[in-house]
C-alpha cells in the first residue's frame, strides 16, 4: 500500500491541471481532480493539457479508475463515474483486484495485539468494542492469525477516532467522504486505524456501519490493498451490509491467505464469487422488471440490463436496497402499482423505486392466503393485462387476482399441466412482450403463453450481450 499522501484539493495558479474539452461545472471539476490526485497518484503540479485528447494525465487516469470499478471506460467523466467518486470510501489509494499491499508488508507474527485509544460519542463503549471485536473475527476466522485487545502498553494495532488534520499526512474531509483509512503493518504508526469523528457511527444501516467498515479497514492493518471486486469487503466504496451477516468473499480470502497461509481450522473457510454475467455456469434466484429494465438477483448481488446499455450492471443489493435481505428468492413487478414484490421464506417486502415501503416485512399468509405448508415462494410474475400474478411454488402455481386481493379458486395446479416442457420447478420467471421467460438451472426457456408451448431453449445469461462463448 502506499503511505497516505496529503490529500490536497486545487490545482497550482496557472497549472492546466484539467482538460478544457472535459466540461464540467466547477463543482464536479474539483471532486474529479481531488478523487485522482487521492486515489490515484494524480501529480496536482505541473499536468500541461496534452496535445492529444486521449493522452491527458488527467484521461488517463479516469481510464484507470473506471477500469477498476468496471465501469465503462471512456476517459470522461460521465455521470457513472461521478456517481462513483461521490460515494462514501475508504481513504487508501487504489491498486488492482487481489493486489497485496506495495512491498507486500507483512506481520511477522502471527498472534497481534489491538488497543482502543478513544472511543466515538456515537455509540454505547460496548457496543464499540463489540464492533472491532467483531471485525477482527472476520479476518482470524479464515487465518492463522489472532487478535487480543490491550489497556496497557504498546499494541501492534492501535484504533483512534479524529477529527480533520489529525497528523498523519492524511487528514479527515468532514462528513460523508473519506470514512476511515488503516496504516499497513510495520512500526510506530504501522497497522494502526483512524476512524473519521466527523461521520455517524451505528451499529444498524444507518449512516455508517462502525463493524463493516473496522472490517475493511483492518484488512489494511494487515496487509491488503483494495479490490475492484464489488463483492469483496475490500472494495473501496461504503456499502451498508447486514451487520449480522458481513462476511469476506472468496477474493477477500484468497488475498489474506497469500499473505499468512491457511487457516488452523480442519475444514478451510471458503467465500461467495461475484457473479459473472457471461459466466456458462450462471442460475439465478430471482428476476423481476423494474420500469423498463430487468433486475436478475444471485445471493447478495443484483445484475441490472437496462435497453438501452448493452452492458449489465452487477451490484450488491444493499446498495440499491439497503434494508432488503440477501438470498432473494422470488420478486415480481406489479407495474400499475408501480411497486415491487421480493419474497425470501415466507416473508415479502414491497420496494417503489429505490425506497422499501414501511410496514415490512409482511407475511406471505396474512397477505396472499397461501396455506402454512408453503413455507416459500420460487417464482412469481404479474400478467398486466389480466391483473393476475402466478406464483410458482415447487411443482404447483397459484394465481392471485391483484384487484379482488384473493387468490383465485381451483388453485394450486400443477405447473407441468400449463406449462408443459418447462419442468417440474422453476428458479425464476419474468414476462416480456407477451412471451414468459422461465430459469431453471443454466436454461431458460422462451414461452408463448397463448399457445403453451416453448418458443427457444436459451441459456441464463442470453440477455448480457455475452456473445459467442
Amino acid at each position: 500500500m502506499k503511505s497516505l499522501l496529503p490529500l490536497l484539493v486545487l490545482c497550482f495558479a496557472g497549472a492546466h491541471c484539467f482538460p478544457a474539452h472535459l466540461e464540467l461545472k466547477q463543482q464536479d471539476r474539483e471532486i474529479v481532480q481531488n478523487y485522482l490526485e487521492k486515489f490515484y497518484d494524480l501529480n496536482p503540479v505541473g499536468v500541461k493539457l496534452a496535445k492529444k485528447k486521449d493522452s491527458s494525465p488527467v484521461i488517463e487516469k479516469l481510464k484507470k479508475m473506471q477500469k477498476f470499478f468496471g465501469l465503462k471506460v471512456t476517459g470522461k467523466p460521465d455521470n457513472e463515474t461521478l456517481t462513483m467518486m461521490k460515494q462514501p470510501r475508504c481513504g487508501v489509494p487504489d491498486v488492482s483486484q487481489f493486489a497485496v499491499t506495495d512491498g507486500n508488508p507483512k506481520w511477522e507474527k502471527k498472534a497481534l495485539t489491538y488497543s482502543i485509544d478513544n472511543y466515538t460519542p456515537d455509540l454505547a463503549r460496548e457496543d464499540v468494542d463489540n464492533a472491532i471485536k467483531k471485525a477482527f473475527k472476520v479476518w482470524s476466522d479464515v487465518s492463522p492469525l489472532t487478535f487480543t485487545k490491550i489497556s496497557e502498553g504498546e499494541a501492534d494495532i492501535k484504533i483512534s477516532f479524529y477529527y480533520g488534520d489529525h497528523r498523519d499526512n492524511s487528514p479527515f474531509d468532514g462528513p460523508n467522504g473519506i470514512l476511515a483509512h488503516a496504516f499497513q503493518p510495520g512500526p510506530g504508526i504501522g497497522g494502526d486505524a483512524h476512524f473519521d469523528e466527523d461521520e455517524k457511527w451505528t451499529k444498524d444501516h444507518r449512516n455508517y456501519n462502525l463493524y463493516r467498515v473496522a472490517a475493511h479497514e483492518f484488512g489494511h492493518s494487515l496487509g491488503l490493498a483494495h479490490s475492484s471486486d464489488i463483492g469483496a469487503l475490500m472494495f473501496p466504496s461504503y456499502a451498508f451490509s447486514d451487520p449480522d451477516d458481513i462476511q469476506l468473499s472468496q477474493d477477500d480470502i484468497d488475498g489474506i491467505q497469500a499473505i499468512y497461509g491457511p487457516s488452523n481450522n480442519p475444514s478451510q473457510p471458503t467465500g461467495p464469487k461475484t457473479p459473472q454475467a457471461c459466466d456458462r455456469k450462471l442460475t439465478f434466484d430471482a428476476v423481476t422488471t423494474l420500469r423498463g429494465e430487468k433486475m436478475f438477483f444471485k445471493d447478495r448481488f443484483y445484475l441490472r440490463k437496462s435497453p438501452y446499455d448493452p452492458q449489465a450492471e452487477v451490484n450488491l443489493i444493499s446498495l440499491f436496497w439497503p434494508t432488503l435481505p440477501s438470498g432473494i428468492e422470488a420478486a415480481h413487478e406489479v407495474a400499475e402499482k408501480d411497486i415491487v414484490r421480493f419474497f425470501k421464506g415466507d416473508k415479502y417486502w414491497v420496494t417503489r423505486g429505490q425506497d422499501v415501503l414501511p410496514g415490512y416485512p409482511r407475511s406471505i399468509y396474512s397477505t396472499f392466503g397461501f396455506p402454512t405448508t408453503v413455507k416459500k415462494i420460487d417464482a412469481a410474475f404479474s400478467d398486466e393485462h389480466t391483473g393476475k400474478t402466478y406464483f410458482f411454488v415447487e411443482n404447483e402455481y397459484w394465481r392471485y387476482n391483484e384487484h379482488r386481493r384473493s387468490m383465485d379458486a381451483g388453485y394450486p395446479k400443477l405447473i407441468i399441466n400449463d406449462f408443459p416442457g418447462i419442468g417440474s420447478k422453476v428458479d425464476a420467471v419474468v414476462s416480456d412482450n407477451d412471451f414468459l421467460y422461465f430459469f431453471s438451472g443454466t436454461r431458460q426457456y422462451k414461452f408463448e403463453p397463448k399457445t403453451k408451448r416453448i418458443v427457444t431453449l436459451l441459456k441464463t445469461n442470453s440477455w448480457f450481450n455475452c456473445g459467442n462463448y
